[in-house]
């Protein structure tokens, strides 16, 4: 599933090529919005909160978009062949200059202005948003103590962005394991504060790091390096599928306390 910070620079790039353009055809691909048509309403913008894209059109309507796990957007040239195939194409925004075509996106709808709350107001803070406050986010992660690290960080409703990439490098960076309760993370501040500051640096980059090291293979500590050399202390990657949500991490650098097991 895309991390926050993937979210954020597709919000970016469909802002820079749609707002203040207008729709010369829309095409709804789902089956709730497969009769709507949007054309000649002008673009407003496009944001980005948390996993949840929010495309501004017209003085009415909200296109909303979430990725999933294998979803995304593209922008084309109107005479550009698309890289990937028609069928699974969700929507088409139409302009003279451009065609942004959502893929296999886990959510299309198009709301009511009005209506945005509804689809985003249960998220926590925002870590690439104009919102963003620490203080409430630890105060979300803080409210179950009992809860394993690693679920509380996912739960968008604590803090907005992270997905599962990031959960394993966070983790790893704090130095603790994902099943580690909340309540005996030694600084979960630190570890918020390190998540806010690795999105930061990886937003405008389709490369993402966390090492520091941009070469092919350096740059995570962990994820999707199961059975790989710890690039820290040498010890084999452990990984684990857990019900396809693979997690990742170093049984020397993250110990687990056997009194920790949720």
């Amino acid at each position: 599933m895309p991390e926050g910070d993937t979210v954020w620079r597709t919000a970016k790039h469909l802002d820079q090529a749609l707002t203040g353009r207008v729709l010369t055809r829309t095409d709804f691909r789902v089956p709730a919005f497969a009769t709507l048509d949007l054309s000649g309403q002008p673009v407003n913008g496009t944001i980005a909160r948390g996993k949840h894209l929010l495309t501004r059109i017209g003085d009415d309507h909200t296109l909303h978009t979430h990725l999933k796990m294998e979803g995304s957007w593209h922008l084309y040239r109107p005479t550009t062949s698309w890289r990937r195939p028609v069928h699974e194409a969700r929507v088409v925004l139409h302009t003279e200059e451009w065609h942004a075509v959502g893929f296999a996106l886990g959510i299309t709808e198009v709301i009511p202005r009005e209506d945005e709350v509804d689809a985003v107001g249960h998220l926590g803070p925002d870590l690439l948003g104009p919102d963003w406050d620490e203080q409430e986010a630890l105060r979300r992660l803080g409210a179950d103590p009992l809860r394993p690290i690693g679920e509380a960080l996912l739960d968008q409703r604590n803090l907005a962005g992270v997905g599962n990439m990031y959960k394993a490098e966070l983790c790893f960076l704090a130095g603790v394991h994902h099943d580690t309760p909340v309540g005996e993370v030694p600084d979960l501040r630190r570890m918020v504060r390190r998540a806010k500051q690795v999105l930061e640096a990886n937003k405008e980059r389709v490369q993402q790091a966390t090492t520091g090291d941009l070469r092919r293979g350096k740059q995570l500590w962990v994820y999707a390096r199961g059975r790989q050399s710890c690039l820290r202390c040498g010890t084999r990657i452990a990984y684990d599928e857990n019900g396809g949500r693979p997690a990742y991490w170093c049984p020397v650098c993250q110990p687990l306390r056997t009194d920790s097991r949720p």
